[in-house]
């Protein structure tokens, strides 16, 4: 029965798909065209360019968290939803900021080795104590 009740859970868990540990394969904003205006070398840490877009039909300018592009270079960006002002804090559409694939089989795994030691809790403690016997 707790086997049973294990492999159930485990079906249900692979059904509810990557939303289940809290993996979101979307990224939350509108991806545009964009060209550096402002670039900035890769020699020290925290480098941030500047670049512009256009986005809601009008231009905009972005910080972008990176280093070594080329004056005029066009690049994907992902601006945030609900961005507004001049200045935003855009990112590269190719980077994946905290995503890892490898997230849903570790979770996975960990869910099977749980249900898994729940059901032979189960099974020694309906099986009850053993006596030893005697020499």
């Amino acid at each position: 029965m707790a086997a049973g009740v294990g492999l159930l859970v485990i079906f249900l868990a692979w059904l509810a798909g990557p939303g289940l540990f809290g993996i979101t394969n979307g990224t939350p904003g509108t991806t545009v065209q964009a060209e550096v205006v402002q670039p900035v070398p890769c020699t020290g840490g925290g480098a941030t360019e500047t670049v512009k877009f256009e986005f809601g039909g009008r231009p905009m300018e972005g910080s972008l968290n990176a280093c070594g592009h080329g004056k005029g270079e066009r690049l994907e960006v992902v601006v945030p939803d609900g961005a507004a002002g001049s200045a935003v804090s855009v990112h590269a559409a190719d980077a994946a900021a905290g995503a890892s694939d490898g997230r849903r089989p570790l979770g996975l795994a960990l869910l099977v080795f749980s249900c898994f030691a729940g059901g032979m809790y189960v099974f020694l403690v309906l099986r009850g104590p053993r006596r030893l016997a005697p020499a």
